[in-house]
């Protein structure tokens, strides 16, 4: 008995088992079927001359079987790869036309039989030597692919068909069912990145959504966002903001658009150095060219330090905490005012409609049926920059409800802030921010900012930190959710110079296209900001505060007289007799200075607004008058007062004031 070779004698047939015969077939037989079809074709060329040899309709019948066979090989290999779809069509029609002439003139006539043998046994050598060429490059590329997904963890998975584009390669990939999902395609990334020698975003997973095990890998070898793209000017100007901002480009040199009425409200968070606020300019810049809408900026960190060249054209600047306390109030009492509007003229939600003269039948508040003709009502969006700061100021609470109730008065609500967690943002007002633009940051930040499942597919902010500036994640409604994981980088305003060349630009010649405030929002916001807002240009440009409107001496008379006399009092008879004192009277302790009693009254609210619903009214401090020193009237003054500073909020009831809480720790 012949033993087997161990190296590349195994496959030769033992002596006992097989004869060469039989394995010269066995290693032939694969390359026989181009053989066999050639032979089936002669055979079909002679059968079709004896059945309708010298047959016009044949002719016709057979020319157009010949087309029609060869256009269906073209339209069935679209799935193919070119070259094997291209080989195929190629192949049945040159069958076929032998055929056809072979039917009506015979397959021994001229030069079929030499075209014959010479294109036969060439297109059938040809589909062995195709055969050859793929056993070859899958033997050399199998073992390499198998060791690579070993070598990670992925083992048994299996590669489909590669789609490379210029610095892209799609990878589409099934799992070994019952062993693996694709939560663990996610956690192999930094190994296969590994493998691959590239950062760990340039890979980034697509998940199928009708399969646990299923989807593909996106590999971007080279990172295009290394050299920043220039703001190349506004996308819509003097458009609605219902077209997205364009506020920078993906790596695949897609725009990054950022659908604002899908949107709705927004988390910005990155790190100092990351290029957060470069993006908020991109997004200001794009913003303040469009038509319909008012922006309100509160910034009271940094007085609006980033956004001077923007200022005028900003409807709202808040650049104080007093300011910022008293926006935040206007913003709570607008959303009930534009939500009834938007009711009362038909609206289920804002759209661009709203923003003109009402003049449809259909949006009108009348109740006869005709238009009614009113103004329209513009969106609003109010961006809080370094919100941490108001977040510690003005609680939590505050934003939760505003960021709840807003969603159908068209508000937009936008957070910035260097790190978003728990400590900072409540699961509620995280929850009521749905879309993010996070930026980069450190360690774990991101999981607060970013959905589990972009984390899972690649996304990976803390590699970046402060090193990649302007590199950013956008998690929004609008946007195609494949594209959540792919890194963008916002717009390069230029160096210093050009920035504030742009900002006058859109500052200037803009000026006509943004609309002034509607009646609505803004009749609400004077009656519970009062001055913080009716001279909100003048207080956040610095200028000299509009005079206070002159009184006539009836009316000077009556303020003065209102003064002295407490509303209690108003009805007591002044002439009547005091009545008499009795002998062991104590005499009334010292009354306090004008400060002490300021002071006073400032504990006193600050006591209210930790146990009290929400407001303080003068008449929640008559009990004490008395320890105050002071009467009713002297209170009422006071309270308007911290209202005119913004450590109160006016509301819609008169001597009623909402609790701010700077006040309690002041």
């Amino acid at each position: 008995m012949v033993k087997k070779s161990s190296d590349h004698h195994e496959h030769l047939p033992a002596v006992t088992g097989g004869t060469v015969r039989s394995w010269l077939w066995h290693q032939t037989k694969p390359f026989t079927p181009p053989w066999i079809v050639t032979g089936i074709v002669g055979a079909a060329g002679a059968g079709a001359n004896l059945a309708w040899g010298g047959s016009a309709w044949a002719g016709v019948g057979l020319t157009l079987a010949s087309v029609g066979l060869t256009a269906a090989t073209w339209h069935a290999g679209r799935t193919t790869g070119r070259q094997r779809r291209l080989h195929s069509a190629i192949t049945v029609a040159a069958a076929s036309t032998w055929t056809t002439a072979a039917a009506l003139s015979g397959p021994l006539t001229g030069p079929l039989p030499d075209l014959y043998l010479m294109g036969g046994a060439a297109l059938a050598l040809s589909w062995n030597i195709r055969r050859v060429m793929r056993s070859a490059t899958s033997e050399a590329a199998e073992p390499a692919d198998k060791g690579l997904l070993e070598k990670v963890g992925l083992a048994r998975t299996k590669l489909k068909e590669i789609r490379v584009e210029p610095n892209r390669v799609s990878v589409p990939y099934e799992l070994p069912a019952g062993e693996l999902t694709n939560d663990d395609i996610a956690r192999a990334i930094p190994r296969i990145a590994s493998a691959l020698d590239v950062p760990t975003t340039a890979i980034r997973v697509q998940h199928d959504p009708d399969s646990a095990r299923k989807g593909q890998f996106v590999i971007v070898p080279e990172d295009m966002l290394k050299t920043p793209t220039i703001w190349p000017g506004p996308v819509a100007p003097g458009q609605s903001v219902a077209v997205p901002l364009r506020i920078g480009v993906y790596d695949d040199g897609s725009d990054l658009v950022l659908p604002l009425l899908d949107a709705i409200h927004i988390l910005v968070m990155g790190m100092t150095g990351s290029g957060k606020t470069e993006g908020a300019v991109d997004v200001m810049l794009d913003l303040l060219t469009r038509s319909d809408v008012a922006v309100w900026l509160a910034d009271a960190a940094k007085s609006g330090q980033d956004f001077q060249p923007l200022l005028p054209a900003f409807d709202w600047a808040a650049l104080d905490s007093h300011s910022v306390a008293a926006m935040t109030a206007a913003i709570q009492a607008v959303i009930p005012v534009r939500t009834r509007w938007l009711r009362d003229h038909s609206y289920r939600a804002w759209e661009p409609a709203a923003a003109k003269k009402q003049t449809d039948p259909a949006h009108s508040c009348r109740k006869d049926g005709q238009a009614c003709g009113c103004p329209g009502l513009q969106y609003l969006l109010a961006w809080i920059e370094e919100a941490a700061k108001a977040l510690r100021e003005l609680g939590d609470d505050v934003f939760t409800g505003i960021a709840q109730e807003a969603r159908s008065a068209g508000v937009s609500l936008v957070l910035s802030m260097q790190r978003a967690s728990g400590y900072q943002l409540s699961t509620d007002t995280r929850a009521s921010l749905p879309a993010a633009l996070c930026f980069g940051v450190r360690g774990d930040d991101a999981s607060f900012a970013l959905p589990e499942e972009v984390l899972d597919a690649g996304a990976n902010p803390s590699a970046w930190g402060n090193k990649r500036k302007g590199y950013v994640y956008l998690v929004s409604a609008g946007v195609d959710e494949d594209l959540y994981a792919n890194p963008a980088r916002t717009f390069w305003t230029g160096p210093s110079g050009e920035y504030e060349r742009a900002a006058r630009w859109v500052v200037e010649h803009f000026a006509a296209v943004r609309p002034e405030l509607d009646e609505v929002t803004a009749g609400a916001a004077a009656k519970v900001a009062g001055q913080f807002f009716t001279e909100r240009r003048a207080r956040a440009l610095g200028a000299p505060a509009a005079p206070a409107r002159e009184l006539t001496e009836e009316q000077e008379s009556e303020q003065e007289v209102a003064a002295l006399v407490d509303p209690e009092d108003a009805e007591l008879d002044a002439t009547a007799e005091l009545a008499p004192v009795t002998a062991n009277t104590e005499l009334p302790a010292a009354k306090p200075s004008t400060e002490e009693a300021r002071e006073l009254l400032e504990d006193l609210v600050a006591m209210l607004a930790e146990i009290g619903p929400g407001t303080v009214a003068v008449k929640d401090l008559k009990p004490y008058l008395e320890q105050l020193g002071r009467d009713r009237s002297w209170v009422s003054k006071e309270m308007k007062r911290l209202a005119s500073e913004g450590r109160l909020a006016p509301t819609t009831e008169d001597g009623v004031y909402r609790l701010v809480p700077t006040l309690a720790a002041a």
